[in-house]
């Protein structure tokens, strides 16, 4: 009755090792690397008669490629996978697709789906395992989405340049390129339809003289120009740039490999800076003991019993905005007594306890919760926008509310809605007369409520890396983060300070706003939320949909084995009220 964000899903390990029992061969799909291990490890455990692979992008081509064949061969029963799998080679053999946790798509539940049955006149199947209670309702949304064909569009990057200066370097290692030749071209594609002469004149003299800010250094003056040709002719560039080509940019990657023997994979580095020798991990399906780390090399052995498993960047994606409006139409139904799926059915306990104490939110509906208690007062919301959006909701309410009265706010979010948490109450009706959902003055007052230098100096070492600004270091003699960071941050403050209408700089507070905080759905979102009508309730304590706001809010400060004694006595209490409430 009271989910909270984290779980594994492990708790339906038996539920899944019975649907693979019978079946001849299936992929489990996670949404993370993390849990794709923990899963792994799990099914082998209680399987070990089954030949169970291990698929994620961190491992090594060679790991990978054993696994694929074995899948295209039928010679694994089951193969644990992430996104590492959604597209490429086709495994006629599968015949039934897992998808653990929510599928935070409904494109993506499809494409995975299309992975089993994969021949003329087959069937495709995916089963979604909930890893808690509201993930039934997802389930089912997802479902209703699917057959209403409502499926998420991919919207491409708007001409980013840092893109388009390294193509303009890779065109320039061979016979070169003429510049109103090479603009031709790159305006047939969609992104660059709209590249102006002037933003090409502007990157043709950047990467031939560095511009305004970095033209006393030679490694910048990458093109040169002769007889209207531009090349690369510096052969250490040349060099460089060949072993930097790729926009997929990821914290540095730490090779892992066996003391004596061969390469595992990849993990990031900041997972192995927090190891000491003699340390043991999970990894490839494996228990590994860190033995040393030299020249971003960590060299392992094999470990009777695992430890830590690596976490990577970009773990939690949010939920999308079709998935999350089918989700609000189920809600809106159940809210009226509908519980037309069996999956609604199993959630209406649930459902009917948040509306005991508070309400289920309902279409053209604002769900606010008020609470009080001995931490302070908590502001929950529920525009159910995906995570990145109420990641930047609550950033701009906090900055508006505290302009009204100076408080100090703590905020959690996920992808239904947020916390707000304040020593005192805050203004909150005085607020919504100042236009506390407004959306003028959107970007300024979203920058203003951030760290936004620091989210974009972020931002702006991927740019760096893409563009060429900042070499990695050679094979073997890779750079650290840290140098990197340092290297991209240092560029970041001389454009800020001596160039602030670099275009480079400009992209990364751009793609802070448009990105990492979905402006323009945040900006739909916040005119929906002025359109709809306030359903502001006082619930007496904690209700099923903010507990997992409030434990995410505590994971952040209290460490696992305290959070799990708090998070014990919360849910006993909260059972014990849950128990002595009558619900229809």
């Amino acid at each position: 009755r009271f989910p909270w964000a984290g779980h594994l899903g492990l708790k339906m390990l038996p539920k899944v090792v019975d649907e693979l029992e019978p079946v001849s061969s299936a992929l489990v799909f996670t949404n993370t690397r993390s849990q794709c291990e923990l899963w792994h490890q799990a099914l082998s455990e209680v399987r070990s008669d089954w030949r169970i692979g291990l698929h994620h992008g961190s491992l090594a081509n060679e790991e990978r490629r054993i696994v694929e064949q074995g899948l295209k061969s039928g010679a694994y029963k089951v193969v644990v996978c992430t996104s590492s799998l959604d597209l490429g080679v086709d495994f006629s053999p599968v015949e039934r697709v897992l998808q653990i946790g929510s599928p935070k798509g409904v494109a993506r539940l499809l494409q995975r789906a299309g992975r089993s049955g994969h021949g003329p006149g087959r069937v495709s199947r995916v089963t979604c395992v909930p890893a808690h209670v509201f993930e039934l309702v997802e389930a089912a949304a997802a479902r209703d989405a699917t057959q209403m064909g409502a499926i998420e569009s991919r919207p491409p990057y708007n001409c980013p340049l840092d893109v388009l200066a390294q193509h303009a370097v890779s065109m320039g290692l061979g016979k070169g390129f003429r510049k109103d030749e090479m603009l031709r071209e790159i305006r047939t594609t969609a992104s660059c339809k709209d590249l102006t002469d002037g933003e090409w004149d502007w990157l043709l003299e950047f990467l031939s003289t560095g511009g305004s800010t970095l033209s006393a250094y030679p490694e910048y003056h990458k093109l040169q120009v002769t007889n209207e040709i531009y090349k690369v002719k510096d052969k250490t560039l040349a060099q460089r740039h060949r072993m930097a080509i790729g926009t997929i940019v990821s914290d540095a990657a730490i090779q892992v490999r066996y003391l004596k023997g061969g390469r595992l994979g990849s993990v990031e580095e900041s997972f192995i800076s927090r190891l000491y020798p003699g340390d043991t991990f999970l990894f490839a399906g494996k228990a590994l003991q860190l033995v040393k780390v030299n020249n971003m090399v960590a060299y392992v052995r094999k470990a009777k019993a695992a430890g830590a498993v690596p976490a990577w960047q970009g773990g939690r994606m949010p939920l999308s905005s079709e998935l999350a409006d089918a989700v609000c139409t189920k809600l809106d139904a159940a809210a009226r007594r509908i519980f037309g799926d069996e999956e609604m059915r199993l959630v209406r306990p649930v459902l009917a306890l948040q509306e005991a104490w508070s309400a289920v939110p309902k279409n053209k509906e604002l769900l606010i919760e008020r609470i009080d208690s001995r931490e302070g007062a908590h502001l929950y919301i529920y525009p159910f926008a995906g995570r990145l959006v109420h990641e930047g909701l609550a950033a701009l309410l906090a900055y508006r509310l505290a302009a009204l009265e100076p408080l100090t706010f703590t905020w959690a979010v996920n992808d239904y809605g947020f916390e707000l948490l304040s020593r005192e109450a805050p203004p909150f009706e005085e607020a919504l007369g100042n236009d506390l959902f407004g959306t003028d003055h959107l970007g300024d007052d979203i920058m203003a409520s951030l760290n936004s230098a620091e989210l974009a100096k972020n931002r702006f070492r991927e740019i760096a890396r893409i563009a060429g600004l900042v070499f990695q270091g050679y094979p073997g003699k890779g750079k650290t983060a840290r140098q990197i960071q340092a290297t991209s941050s240092l560029i970041f403050d001389v454009f800020q300070r001596y160039d602030p209408e670099n275009p480079l700089f400009k992209q990364a507070h751009a793609e802070v706003l448009d990105r990492q905080l979905e402006r323009t759905r945040l900006y739909s979102t916040l005119k929906k939320m002025q359109a709809a009508t306030l359903r502001i309730t006082r619930p007496e304590r904690v209700t099923p949909l903010a507990f997992p706001l409030m434990v995410d809010r505590l994971r952040e400060k209290m460490s696992s084995e305290k959070l799990q004694d708090r998070l014990h006595r919360m849910l006993v209490s909260l059972e014990k009220h849950a128990e002595q409430t009558v619900v229809s």
